[in-house]
């Protein structure tokens, strides 16, 4: 990854650390399309099939588009079509893709967090997930 902002490497790692998640990534929003700023735990082919996310493709390019949380219970045996297959490398289950704003309300940003666990993330949990990644660094 060539483009580590070292701010939010940082940041990332204790939001997942916080969360008991397993691996995460951020994407910033440059143009119409997310590029990878920060990443943990994801493997060296995925990280270079992430680097750049066209909009609206993948988990993170939907929730940029959506400006909604997008999640699955599992990355293994999602068979929505919202997983790319790059991410099932990722030795994770349970995963959500979350929108950072800006003050005017457009998507800076999107992490993006995995847990060993299969489930969904409930309404309240996603909610205080959307409050903490509104604190990632620029």
């Amino acid at each position: 990854m060539e483009d580590v902002n070292q701010a939010q490497q940082k940041w990332l790692e204790s939001f997942i650390a916080t969360h008991d998640g397993v691996a995460g990534t951020v994407h910033v929003q440059r143009g119409e399309d997310l590029y990878l700023t920060a990443a943990h735990n994801i493997p060296p082919p995925v990280i270079t099939i992430v680097s750049h996310v066209p909009r609206g493709k993948g988990m993170a390019g939907l929730a940029q588009v959506r400006k909604a949380p997008v999640q699955t219970c599992n990355l293994q045996a999602d068979e929505t079509g919202n997983i790319k297959p790059g991410a099932k490398a990722v030795n994770a289950q349970a995963a959500v893709a979350l929108p950072v704003f800006d003050e005017s309300g457009a998507v800076r940003a999107v992490v993006g967090i995995a847990w060993s666990k299969e489930g969904e993330i409930g309404p309240e949990e996603e909610r205080g997930l959307m409050k903490q990644v509104a604190a990632l660094p620029q």
